[in-house]
């Protein structure tokens, strides 16, 4: 008999085929968004689930499933998983990390210069018949080119992101929880600052730390009010790590010139405030969205999922364990 595992939204359908080889699957193709009930009822009886970002799996859920072995989630991150509490249950959890990082520094390369030439509000107000005349002061936006371009987190994406910044002849600095190595920093063009230096030398702040406690609110009022008035904030990592409120005081007040937002705090439920300021560009989660990487993400979460319940050639080697060391006394 085969092991049963829940798809808990819609997927590519040749993803639910192949994990059909292996397990008795239980889709959800209406892509019906399960809330915590829902989620909890249709686990009961699982061996695993390939997980959306937005499922929420903590302590209570886990102690409810006993038979549940492998969390797989389809996203980067993992905020949304009790990794402790998956990791003394002996259930195994992955992500789907690499697969992605060059689409999303596209994408935060796409919201930066939206941001800084206020592409958003220019299409509002051609749209809105106000385009009488040329002026030289109309919409005018902030350069790139030549321009100090800070990143706060330099994982993979930070990286994809420096890299691309060489192009537009922009000093590159940043602040991680440790500083690169020397060879990185130079293949890079990047150098390590301080927090604050980095909010206060930063024409374009771009956000690609993973979300914690410790980086919740990140950036609120304090951190805004270091940034120069001209300066520019993108924030590609997880909402939450921006307190949305603040910033849409500072857009409103203009401490700041804009910002591009592709996640926000209770996402899909965005801050009413910023939708009433008109220099931030909003987009709905979408900086994975190229069919390519959405097809590798899906993938790579199905075959994590096919290993971690032992099935097909690479039983037991999940490619990308969150918790590795479960992996000797797994359920």
């Amino acid at each position: 008999m085969k092991p049963s595992v829940l798809v808990t939204r819609a997927i590519f359908p040749d993803v639910i085929e192949r994990l059909s080889q292996y397990f008795d699957v239980d889709d959800n193709q209406p892509d019906l968004v399960l809330d915590a009930t829902a989620l909890r009822q249709r686990l009961a009886g699982k061996a695993g689930v390939l997980a959306n970002a937005a499922d929420r799996i903590d302590a209570d859920v886990i102690a409810a499933l006993p038979g549940l072995r492998a969390v797989c989630n389809m996203a980067v991150g993992y905020n949304n998983l009790d990794v402790p509490a998956l990791t003394a249950a002996g259930i195994v959890a992955t992500n789907t990390p690499d697969v992605l990082t060059e689409t999303t520094a596209d994408f935060g390369w796409a919201l930066l210069m939206a941001t800084a030439r206020r592409v958003t509000e220019s299409e509002h107000y051609l749209r809105a018949g106000k385009w009488e005349r040329w002026s030289y002061d109309m919409l005018v936006g902030m350069d790139l080119y030549g321009s100090t371009l800070g990143i706060l987190g330099m994982g993979r994406i930070g990286q994809g992101l420096a890299r691309r910044a060489a192009g537009f002849g922009m000093q590159v600095l940043y602040h991680n929880r440790s500083q690169l190595p020397a060879d990185m920093e130079q293949s890079l063009n990047a150098r390590y600052v301080s927090k604050a230096d980095l909010l206060k030398q930063s024409d374009h702040l771009i956000l690609v730390l993973p979300y914690s406690p410790e980086s919740h609110h990140a950036i609120g009022a304090p951190e805004l009010a270091l940034m120069k008035p001209t300066a520019t904030l993108i924030n590609l990592a997880r909402g939450g790590i921006v307190d949305d409120g603040a910033l849409a005081a500072a857009l409103r007040d203009r401490k700041i010139f804009g910002a591009g937002l592709d996640v926000f705090e209770g996402e899909p439920s965005v801050h009413p405030d910023l939708l009433t300021v008109a220099n931030v560009v909003l987009t709905p989660h979408i900086a994975s969205a190229s069919e390519k990487t959405r097809r590798a993400m899906a993938n790579l979460a199905a075959d994590n999922l096919i290993a971690a319940l032992d099935a097909g050639p690479q039983a037991g080697k999940p490619a990308t364990v969150i918790n590795p060391e479960v992996m000797p006394k797994r359920r």
